[in-house]
């Protein structure tokens, strides 16, 4: 491949890679549905949707065409005592699709200051009642975020940031209430250190960067009955699973659970910009409200709520009402467990799940992803393994043929040993 002039190490760092050993990355210069062209002219099929963001495809026009008007006419002002229609108009809309009473949203400019606002909310929910709350519950293979208060409910054992074990607040890392067993180990938990934990955290049904890992319906319906037996708050991370990614709107739709804070972020905006969002219940919000200034959230992102985001994230909104998303993660999981099924007998292969618009080949051992991924791009597709697994979140609008293609691409990869 010819590296066109820009492509160089002098000044960028990138994320997640050793830059002394890190080969240079793949040059895009367009993308345009599922496919990312790159400078010299090959398309490469987007199996990962950029890091899940991209549920419409790249370059859906509702969404340029919403982002063009907002640029022209207000992409920024300040969120703090000015208002615009945009931010109150998506609040509004967010509050009607989600479950329950969360209705109350905060909004931020990443997945990470989402979880780290969240936390926030839940400690001062106490604090404002004059309770000192301040450890959290989350569980072994979690994946949260890479800010501070974020990196403290990961996995600290397996997970990317255990090297920061000991300089995080030391939080308490449960399992997953996955069996009788495991669920009266949690309740023991809470029991003893009901009076220190602010909020239990947990990714419903898929616990995403720590391992594209599942679990059942039943675990989300165990986590909010014994919150509520011990008077505790319940964090949903959506940060992932929200907009379609698990076969519903919201994985917690699915869970038939209603939590008192839920994050959001990702595909809000169909992956065009920045934006998240942590939207909180009646009773967190209610929490808040005082005749004491004190008692208020003292949080505020400067591009909090920007224009420009919120118009994005309302078209993404229009499309989920106007087009068949949901229809088509469904689509997509009935053919992932059709054509990964190839997989489950390979040596080397641990075992095959299929979860939404999610595919997952769980591997022995940790994988030479850099090789695997070189492999996947002489096919022609973006795959990008992590750790033991190779795993497709593919864009919801990807034909059942490009589909094909990035499935066939790991069964003929995985098949045969790497070089």
């Amino acid at each position: 491949m010819t590296k066109p002039p820009w492509l160089h190490f002098e000044n960028v760092w990138l994320p997640y890679a050793q830059m002394k050993t890190a080969p240079l990355p793949l040059p895009v210069v367009s993308a345009r549905g599922a496919r990312l062209r790159l400078a010299d002219g090959r398309e490469l099929i987007d199996g990962i949707a950029s890091w899940w963001t991209m549920c419409h495809g790249y370059g859906h026009p509702h969404i340029v065409a919403a982002v063009e008007k907002e640029l022209r006419e207000l992409p920024h002002v300040m969120f703090g005592g000015l208002a615009h229609e945009p931010g109150y108009r998506l609040a509004a809309r967010l509050a009607a699709l989600l479950p329950g009473d969360l209705r109350h949203v905060f909004f931020t400019e990443s997945g990470s200051v989402a979880v780290e606002v969240a936390m926030k909310m839940a400690v001062q929910f106490w604090l404002n009642q004059g309770e000192r709350r301040t450890k959290f519950v989350s569980f072994r293979n979690a994946y949260h975020g890479d800010t501070f208060l974020a990196m403290s409910v990961c996995d600290p054992e397996e997970g990317m940031h255990r090297m920061f074990r000991g300089v995080v607040a030391e939080q308490f890392v449960a399992e997953l209430p996955e069996s009788t067993e495991k669920a009266r180990e949690l309740d023991r938990l809470l029991e003893v250190h009901r009076r220190e934990i602010a909020a239990v955290i947990v990714e419903p049904l898929v616990q995403g960067a720590g391992g594209m890992r599942f679990h059942s319906l039943e675990v989300c319906a165990e986590l909010r009955r014994l919150c509520e037996r011990h008077d505790l708050l319940l964090i949903f991370d959506e940060i992932f699973t929200g907009f379609g990614r698990t076969g519903s709107l919201f994985a917690c739709e699915q869970a038939g659970v209603v939590p008192d804070v839920i994050c959001l972020s990702k595909a809000l905006t169909g992956g065009t910009v920045p934006l998240a969002a942590t939207v909180a219940s009646e009773k967190v919000y209610a929490a808040f409200l005082s005749d004491d200034p004190e008692a208020a959230l003292m949080h505020g992102p400067t591009f909090m709520a920007y224009p420009l985001g919120c118009a994005a994230a309302n078209a993404s909104l229009d499309l989920f009402e106007s087009e068949p998303r949901i229809a088509q993660a469904q689509a997509i999981e009935a053919q992932l467990r059709e054509e990964l099924a190839c997989c489950a007998h390979m040596p080397g292969v641990r075992e095959v799940r299929v979860k939404g618009a999610i595919g997952v080949v769980q591997m022995e051992r940790v994988v030479d992803a850099l090789g695997l991924r070189a492999k996947f791009v002489e096919k022609g597709c973006w795959i990008k393994p992590f750790g033991d697994v190779v795993y497709l979140t593919p864009p919801l609008v990807i034909s059942a043929s490009d589909l094909s293609a990035l499935t066939r691409a790991i069964c003929e990869t995985l098949r045969k040993p790497l070089d």
